[in-house]
């Protein structure tokens, strides 16, 4: 059986700003990070595309590749107490953190939609 060949990065870049991937219009999440079960537009069986651990993996491979350079330019050019370093460095890579899980959570549900990726059940 073939399945009509979706657009990868189009799906990706809706999902990414929260929109469905198949139709563009309706919303992917109905909170922070739960996928709605039917686009409210186009009805497409988005809670059928379980995202699981990926977006966590690629969010934090992210934040911790945009830590490194914090750390170093934030010891070379504040020269701050490194307990006040630490403390505004835990701040940022939390809001980091919490902005980009969404993003990539959507990115992901898109491509899994692209790719007819879906939950197949046990």
């Amino acid at each position: 059986m073939t399945e009509d060949p979706r657009d990868s990065r189009a799906a990706m870049l809706r999902g990414l700003v929260n929109r469905c991937p198949s139709c563009g219009d309706g919303r992917v999440f109905a909170g922070y990070l739960s996928v709605v079960d039917h686009c409210p537009d186009c009805r497409e069986p988005l809670g059928a595309y379980p995202a699981a651990d990926g977006p966590a993996f690629f969010t934090i491979t992210i934040v911790m590749l945009l830590l490194i350079p914090m750390i170093g330019y934030g010891w070379v050019l504040f020269r701050s107490d490194p307990l006040t370093l630490l403390i505004a460095l835990a701040v940022l890579t939390t809001l980091i953190t919490l902005v980009l899980l969404r993003l990539v959570k959507g990115a992901f549900v898109g491509y899994l939609w692209a790719h007819h990726e879906r939950d197949r059940g046990a």
